[in-house]
């Protein structure tokens, strides 16, 4: 039994492989149609079951689109399965959100200083008041629920990294969002006191930003993740006795 699951799944890996392929070799766009089930058989001689399961593997990595009757397409190619996978890996357990975070602040924080010269170069008039048109709404939002705080603190990162026009940047940058949006609550990441600092961290963001200044953006991106990093420090909120750990 081992061995015939063995062949399966080489059977299933060769016939997703295949219609990778044929979409790269027929220079498939998202939302291009992919050919009909029976024709998709023909091209790669594989059966009707082999071909089902490689287009639900495909599925689930976003790599095709199945539209229940209208057909199997292009997908988005995005990051949807890495979200998924880092952010049920945060959800295992206090430690592994602990780890998780401290990985997402890192690698955000590289993107952010490591481009601070094009971003700051690259912000037009019109982006920068859109910037302090969401510091103002995280100033509101500070008091409140730590969701829409979560939400423009989102927007502002998406909004400063766009003139850069790299889309993987971006990508990358809002699938780490949302493996944030979905562990950080675990870890009850932001008191008040923290949300008061990184708004004005984002404040100090758009003022360098205005200036030209790519060492002052750099230092205030610093500081936007200081809070963070202290309460990744200080371990999970549950671990002091006195608070639950949940969201």
């Amino acid at each position: 039994m081992s061995e015939a699951r063995a062949g399966r799944s080489l059977l299933r890996l060769e016939v997703t492989e295949g219609i990778k392929r044929y979409i790269l070799a027929n220079k498939l766009r998202p939302g291009d149609p992919l050919p009909t089930e029976s024709d998709l058989c023909a091209a790669l001689g594989a059966s009707r079951s082999s071909v089902r399961e490689a287009v639900k593997t495909l599925h689930a990595l976003d790599i095709v689109d199945v539209r229940h009757g209208h057909g199997t397409y292009v997908g988005r190619l995005s990051l949807s399965a890495l979200v998924e996978s880092l952010a049920f890996r945060g959800l295992l357990g206090p430690e592994s959100d602990v780890h998780v975070m401290a990985d997402l602040v890192d690698v955000r924080e590289l993107f952010e200083r490591g481009m601070a010269e094009r971003i700051v170069a690259g912000l037009d008039g019109e982006r920068l008041d859109a910037l302090d048109a969401l510091v103002e709404k995280m100033r509101a939002d500070a008091g409140g629920a730590e969701e829409d705080f979560v939400e423009a603190d989102r927007a502002f990162h998406a909004l400063l990294v766009e003139p850069l026009g790299n889309e993987l940047m971006g990508q990358l940058s809002m699938a780490f969002w949302d493996v944030y949006a979905i562990v950080a609550p675990q870890l009850q990441m932001a008191t008040r006191e923290d949300r008061a600092e990184t708004t004005a961290a984002h404040a100090s963001i758009v003022h360098a930003a205005r200036d030209g200044d790519p060492a002052a953006f750099t230092r205030a991106v610093a500081a936007h993740y200081a809070p963070v990093r202290r309460r990744l420090a200080a371990g999970p909120a549950g671990d002091a006795g006195d608070e639950d750990g949940g969201g």
